[in-house]
């Protein structure tokens, strides 16, 4: 059985973002996985303050909900970011997961300085994101975070699902075309 983590950067329940990663989830499970979402904004997350703390260990010294984040990511085998699109770029609720990676980073960074990193090829990682506008790069700035982060935190980058032009409320349920794109997504998130 395969499990994928995903963490949903939208602010709103039951908005277009939610109703995609419905479907993208739809095609896990069609494909014979499961899925584990974490809605962000429910989820106490502080930004990080930059100190440096990680660096000597791998270890964020920031106690809060991104304490069992943490655990979660480092123990899937695939992840999936998903938020809408605000201002060219994810949400601020998943950007503060995100930028807490500095810890993966350290971590990282440690490991590769010991001779020991090792890059697992079967960890992967995707966005999913919906904007808005129909901007030729309305996603790089997502795409390009994305990566890295993932990156940071030892996964593969495995693509992404980018759906344009969907704005108000309830828009993403009427998008037949990128709910079965989703679908679809859903079950290459396993290959």
């Amino acid at each position: 059985m395969h499990e994928v983590l995903v963490l949903e950067g939208s602010p709103r329940k039951g908005g277009n973002t939610e109703v995609l990663i419905d479907a993208v989830v739809r095609g896990i499970v069609a494909a014979g996985g499961s899925a584990e979402r974490i809605r962000v904004a429910d989820r106490q997350v502080a930004p990080c303050v930059g100190c440096g703390g990680c660096d000597k260990t791998g270890i964020c010294v920031v106690k809060d909900e991104m304490t069992d984040i943490y655990e979660r990511i480092g123990a899937a085998r695939r992840l999936v970011l998903a938020s809408p699109i605000y201002f060219y770029a994810i949400t601020a609720q998943l950007k503060a997961v995100i930028d807490r990676g500095q810890a993966f980073w350290s971590r990282k960074s440690l490991a590769m300085k010991a001779g020991v990193w090792k890059v697992d090829p079967e960890r992967k990682g995707f966005l999913v994101a919906v904007a808005a506008t129909k901007g030729e790069r309305v996603f790089e700035g997502a795409v390009l975070t994305a990566k890295y982060f993932l990156d940071a935190a030892d996964f593969v980058y495995g693509g992404e699902l980018l759906v344009r032009g969907i704005d108000r409320r309830g828009e993403m349920k009427k998008d037949l075309e990128s709910l079965a794109r989703a679908e679809q997504f859903g079950r290459r998130v396993l290959a």
